[in-house]
C-alpha cells in the first residue's frame, strides 16, 4: 500500500513538472532566436564599444575613447538636434492623428473594414520602398505633388532640397508609415470601453465633445501612453525610409543618430567601435525616455 501511494505521488509530481515545463518548451524556439539575434549582439556591441577595429577581427582596447570621440565630434550636436526635432514632431503628430482616426473609425458604419485596411496598408510596405515612392512623389521638378501645386498656382517647393522642408517631409512620411499601426491600437482601446457609459452620458444630455473629453480621453490614457512610448522609440530608430528619401540631406538636415551609427560602422573609414559606442548611447537615450514616459504616465493615472 505504501509503495502504491509513493508511486501515485511520484506520477503526480511528474505530471505537475511536465505541465509547468510545457509552456517553456513552446517558448524555447523564440527565446533562442531572441537570445541569438538580439541579446547576444547587444552584449557584444557594448563590449566592442570599448575597442577600436577596422575589420571586425582585430580589436585594440581604447577604453572610453570612442565615447569621448563621439562627444567631441562637431557633427554630433547637429545630429542630436535633428533627432530631437524629428522625434518630438513625429511623436506629436502620430499620437494626435492616430487618436483622431481612431475616433472616426470607431463611429464609422459604412465600409468599415475597407477604410481600416486602407489606413493600415502603409504599415505593411517595406520602409525602403516607402522612401523611394515618396522620393518620386516629392521630386521638385517632376513629382506629382509639385505638378499639382503648380496647376493651382502654388509654385514648386523644394521638399527634398531645402533643409526645413526636408525635415517636414521626413516627419510626414514617418507619420504616414506608422499611423495605421497606432490607430489600430487606439481603436482596440476604444472598443474596450464599456458602451453603457456612452448610453448613460447620452441620457444625461452630454454632447459628442463632452463624451470625448470627459469619458473617452481619460479612459484612453493608458493606451495613449503606449502610443507615446512606441512612437518615441520608433522616432529614435528611424533610418531606412529617411535614408532612401533624403539620404540624410539636404545639407545634413535629416541626418539622425541611426544614420550616424550606420555611417561610422559600415562606411569607409570603418570604425566598428565608434559605431557600437553610438549604439550604446542610443540605447540609453531610448531607455531613459521610455522610463520617463512610463513613470510620468503612472503618476498621472495615480492622481
Amino acid at each position: 500500500m505504501k509503495t502504491s501511494t509513493t508511486e501515485v505521488n511520484r506520477r503526480r509530481q511528474y505530471r505537475n513538472w511536465r505541465r509547468r515545463l510545457t509552456p517553456y518548451l513552446f517558448l524555447a524556439p523564440n527565446l533562442l532566436i531572441f537570445l541569438t539575434f538580439i541579446i547576444w549582439p547587444a552584449i557584444r556591441g557594448i563590449y566592442i564599444s570599448f575597442f577600436d577595429s577596422i575589420d571586425g577581427i582585430t580589436f585594440t582596447y581604447v577604453g572610453t575613447g570612442n565615447y569621448k570621440a563621439i562627444f567631441s565630434d562637431p557633427t554630433v550636436a547637429s545630429i542630436a538636434k535633428n533627432t530631437a526635432t524629428y522625434v518630438v514632431f513625429y511623436m506629436f503628430f502620430s499620437t494626435l492623428l492616430a487618436l483622431i482616426f481612431a475616433l472616426v473609425l470607431n463611429e464609422q458604419r459604412f465600409m468599415r473594414g475597407f477604410f481600416r485596411a486602407i489606413i493600415f496598408l502603409p504599415v505593411m510596405l517595406s520602409p525602403v520602398v516607402v522612401g523611394l515612392i515618396w522620393n518620386d512623389v516629392l521630386d521638385r521638378k517632376v513629382g506629382p505633388l509639385n505638378t499639382f501645386l503648380e496647376a493651382l498656382g502654388g509654385g514648386s517647393p523644394g521638399w527634398l532640397v531645402e533643409p526645413p522642408l526636408g525635415m517636414l517631409a521626413a516627419v510626414f512620411v514617418g507619420t504616414w508609415v506608422h499611423l495605421g499601426f497606432y490607430t489600430i491600437i487606439l481603436l482596440a482601446g476604444l472598443q474596450g470601453i464599456d458602451r453603457s457609459l456612452f448610453e448613460a452620458a447620452a441620457i444625461d444630455g452630454a454632447t459628442r465633445w463632452q463624451i470625448n473629453k470627459l469619458i473617452i480621453l481619460p479612459l484612453l490614457k493608458p493606451t495613449t501612453l503606449i502610443i507615446i512610448i512606441l512612437s518615441t522609440i520608433h522616432g529614435f530608430q528611424s533610418f531606412d525610409f529617411i535614408y532612401t528619401l533624403t539620404g540624410g540631406g539636404p545639407l545634413g538636415a535629416t541626418t539622425l543618430i541611426v544614420q550616424y551609427i550606420y555611417e561610422r560602422a559600415f562606411q569607409i573609414p570603418i570604425q566598428y567601435g565608434l559605431g557600437s559606442a553610438a549604439g550604446v548611447i542610443l540605447f540609453l537615450i531610448i531607455f531613459a525616455f521610455t522610463a520617463m514616459n512610463f513613470v510620468v504616465g503612472r503618476k498621472r493615472d495615480a492622481v
